[in-house]
């Protein structure tokens, strides 16, 4: 039993190497054939490694909360807008390099439905980033301070899907819009990006510094891009008043 440790630490077979005895009390149990052990181990390695990199992408996609398609409610929304969200959990506009723009009050779960696409991209083996369009300007300006800007573009542009979120709370100055504008008018053309706002596209000239530049920005986010207009009760208000019903 050591030389099993011994060797599958060397091969890196981390499950084989922890569950090893477990593994041979199944195989016994179910009078499998060399082969059909053999192949019952390499299984079992290869489910470990994936859930492993599964969790790492997940991990590293720094999501605030955890969301899953399977726990979203499409009943609360009309429609409509509950068939272009399933179309978008299918994950389609990825492998075609769409965008998807998120627009709706607070609270009727555009990032919820964000997260929940990104968590399912992760579990299907692609990298994701989350980040709030905030403290994005506030990194493209640090980095631009320490000369590495085109070294976080190159990060940015590597990632099958980036969910930018909160767009429209905070409004920035003319460094900030540029710079924004320059990262996404770049990444456009090549990758995904899901963007959720409080604010309808008429409205995004109170975000940016200029007209000009909003209507470049938007005709760029939409040029291949699914809008969908989430209108309802916040999801929140509506959990209080629940609460407040039951008290």
């Amino acid at each position: 039993m050591n030389n099993i440790a011994k060797y599958s630490k060397y091969l890196k077979l981390r499950n084989t190497k922890i569950n090893y005895d477990m593994l041979i009390s199944e195989g016994l149990d179910n009078n499998l054939s060399y082969q059909e052990f053999l192949e019952f181990v390499l299984e079992r390695e290869v489910e470990y490694r994936q859930g492993n990199s599964i969790k790492k992408r997940i991990h590293f996609a720094k999501f605030p909360y955890h969301s899953s398609i399977n726990d979203l409610d499409y009943n609360y929304y009309s429609v409509e807008i509950s068939n272009k969200l399933r179309e978008l959990s299918t994950l389609r506009f990825i492998d075609y390099g769409r965008n998807a723009i998120l627009i709706g009050n607070p609270g009727v779960g555009k990032t919820t439905n964000a997260i929940a696409i990104g968590m399912k991209a992760c579990q299907e083996g692609k990298t994701v980033m989350y980040i709030t369009v905030p403290n994005l300007i506030t990194e493209l300006k640090e980095n631009m301070s320490l000369n590495q800007l085109s070294n976080y573009k190159k990060k940015f542009m590597k990632y099958d899907l980036i969910i930018l979120d909160e767009l429209g709370y905070i409004s920035f100055d003319k460094q900030g819009s540029e710079l924004l504008f320059n990262l996404l008018s770049t990444r456009n053309l090549n990758k995904s990006i899901i963007i959720t706002s409080n604010l309808p596209f008429n409205q995004w000239q109170d975000i940016f510094d200029g007209d000009v530049l909003t209507a470049a920005m938007v005709d760029r986010l939409t040029h291949k891009a699914d809008v969908i207009n989430i209108t309802g009760e916040s999801y929140r208000l509506k959990e209080t008043k629940e609460w407040l019903a039951k008290s």
